[in-house]
């Protein structure tokens, strides 16, 4: 199985720990780190996390933080931003930063752990959609 992708919910989470997820974001990191899974972070989730640190002068320290946990920043290239656009078209309420994510988490071949309920139901929704049976000619 592919690493497990974070959002930027589950990012903020883990680096405030007055966040209402953080201990359940930190729970979520230990049991991935046990089984030996790679956690890894899309750019445009890392920056959205980060802005609250920069207000404060404060994004070294969240860098350092997040390498501590093992986290990677995976790069956006062409075909996850070509993905994401193809899941905003479809999804008229689907914002671009989420479909960012979900693109990202599915070309990195892995599993989204997300705290947003919305972006919760367009994976469900998109894993389904991708694993219906084709409507080619039936088996013999």
């Amino acid at each position: 199985m592919g690493p497990l992708t974070l959002d930027a919910s589950v990012l903020i989470a883990l680096l405030d720990r007055a966040d209402a997820h953080h201990a359940r974001a930190v729970d979520a990191v230990e049991a991935a780190d046990q089984n030996g899974d790679e956690l890894v972070v899309p750019a445009s989730a890392y920056s959205e996390a980060l802005v609250a640190f920069a207000r404060e002068d404060r994004v070294r320290d969240a860098r350092e933080a997040i390498a501590g946990m093992g986290i990677s920043v995976a790069p956006l290239d062409a075909k996850t931003a070509e993905q994401a656009a193809g899941l905003r078209a479809r999804h008229d309420r689907l914002r671009l930063p989420d479909a960012m994510v979900l693109a990202a988490s599915h070309q990195l071949g892995g599993r989204l752990l997300s705290y947003d309920q919305r972006l919760q139901r367009y994976a469900v929704e998109e894993t389904s959609r991708t694993e219906e049976p084709s409507s080619g000619p039936p088996s013999p």
